[in-house]
């Protein structure tokens, strides 16, 4: 049987003689020392386990919130890792948008002196041909001449008197 508080206040003793019964004052003595001492053993047990789990709860709430540090660090890295490269990727976005102008700007710069090289070799061709047609038409003009003359001189040739000797003019 455990004691409890209201057991100790309501234990009453039997009168005898000369007061309390002795015998039962000392058993009831002995009881309540025995479960008193049952009860501190128990409360310094329990005091124990309590500094022991309040030692592992320190050392739970040390360990938390050290995770919670590490990762909010962690997020706080992330993010900044995340902006770094969307930075960097907007560099290199408008690096290459840039580079891209160029090409094309230079390739319009090139084809326009195509454009103007293809409008000079006409132009040059052109003139050319015209060259190449007043040379021919002069040419032809004298071979029509060479050969009008050849006629006129055969004619003549015919009717020159002939040499003896067998020379030919």
């Amino acid at each position: 049987m455990k004691l409890t508080p209201l057991d100790i206040r309501q234990k009453r003793f039997d009168a005898v003689f000369r007061g309390v019964d002795p015998r039962e004052v000392e058993g009831f003595l002995e009881f309540v020392a025995t479960e008193f001492e049952s009860l501190l053993r128990e409360h310094a047990a329990l005091k124990d386990a309590l500094a022991t789990a309040q030692g592992r709860i320190q050392v739970y709430s040390e360990r938390e919130r050290v995770l919670q540090d590490t990762l909010i660090t962690a997020q706080r890295l992330s993010e900044e890792i995340k902006d770094a490269a969307r930075k960097e990727a907007e560099i290199r976005v408008a690096e290459a948008v840039h580079q891209g102008d160029k090409i094309i700007a230079d390739a319009q710069s090139r084809l326009l002196q195509v454009v103007k090289d293809i409008a000079e070799l006409k132009r040059q061709r052109a003139q050319l041909e015209s060259e190449l047609r007043s040379i021919v038409e002069g040419h032809q003009k004298l071979l029509d001449a060479f050969g009008a003359q050849g006629q006129v001189e055969d004619r003549v040739s015919f009717m020159a008197p002939r040499r003896s000797g067998n020379q030919e003019g």
